[in-house]
């Protein structure tokens, strides 16, 4: 499969401006040959705000059924999904959401011809949007057409439990919106690479450039393949890098370094038994 990290900046607060540049992006993607389009974090939305007022007013309503199923979108969510529809692409992209009068930053997984997924962050920092939101409470993985995919969004990554988890129930790519700002190289240089190659999946991550409300983002997007190799890296502009993958690579859990002399697995190698530090409060 080939996939597209669309590195870009977000005009703040404007669903509709945003959404115009993802079908554009879309399109042309599709011509290049593109299965999955990802886009950053908060791509439809913007996420620099400082009070939650600020949250609110960005925020769009998006509600999902328990399978994480969207059931209700506005204009600028579902006119992704028809024309995806339209041009047989799969794409993911975050924006700040609201249901139940309780704001979440969140991204949609959307399937051509099928349904729109939603994935709500759940690990938080003390920044922007993230200072009023709920947390998320499920690391669902999406089983698609092109293969299992989990999604993450930013802050998730800095925990390993996550991608993990998400590794652990099957996933193959792990995709990652995120909106790094100065300060968060080492997220985006790695541990992107560490959560590749300590889980042996695919892994994309998304960031966006620019400069809103006193915050800029350094871009450095990533794709990398399970062995923790780089397979497209974007500077700290606007930029669109794509790679070729293919996912029965991730199913392959074992590392053959040296045939018969120097071998790992990922998860019989695993100890749990002496894990429980791990999910003690």
């Amino acid at each position: 499969m080939r996939i597209a990290c669309v590195q870009a900046d977000v005009v703040f607060g404007d669903p509709a401006a945003n959404s115009q540049r993802a079908l554009a992006e879309l399109e042309r993607l599709h011509r290049q040959g593109v299965h999955l389009a990802v886009f950053p974090e908060a791509f439809l939305t913007g996420y620099c705000v400082s009070t939650p007022e600020a949250a609110r007013r960005i925020s769009i309503p998006v509600r999902a059924d328990d399978g994480h199923k969207v059931t209700e979108a506005p204009e600028s969510v579902t006119s992704l999904h028809r024309r995806c529809t339209e041009l047989g692409i799969h794409a993911i992209v975050g924006f700040a959401g609201i249901e139940d009068g309780r704001i979440y930053n969140g991204a949609v997984l959307i399937v051509p011809g099928g349904p729109m997924y939603r994935y709500i962050k759940t690990h938080l920092p003390d920044l922007g949007l993230d200072k009023f939101v709920r947390r998320g409470d499920s690391l669902p993985v999406f089983e698609t057409e092109l293969g299992k995919i989990g999604v993450l969004i930013c802050f998730d990554q800095r925990q390993p439990e996550a991608a993990r988890t998400l590794a652990l129930k099957g996933a193959e790519l792990i995709v990652l919106p995120t909106n790094w700002p100065q300060g968060a190289e080492n997220s985006a240089n790695i541990m992107t690479i560490a959560r590749a190659a300590e889980n042996r999946v695919f892994y994309a991550a998304c960031n966006r450039v620019g400069t809103e409300n006193g915050f800029t983002f350094i871009g450095c997007s990533k794709i990398i393949a399970p062995s923790g190799k780089v397979l497209a890296c974007a500077g700290d502009g606007e930029e669109t890098i794509v790679a070729d993958i293919d996912l029965a690579e991730a199913r392959n859990k074992r590392a053959v370094v040296r045939p018969g002399e120097y071998e790992w697995t990922v998860f019989e190698s695993r100890r749990p038994e002496l894990y429980g530090e791990l999910v003690k409060e």
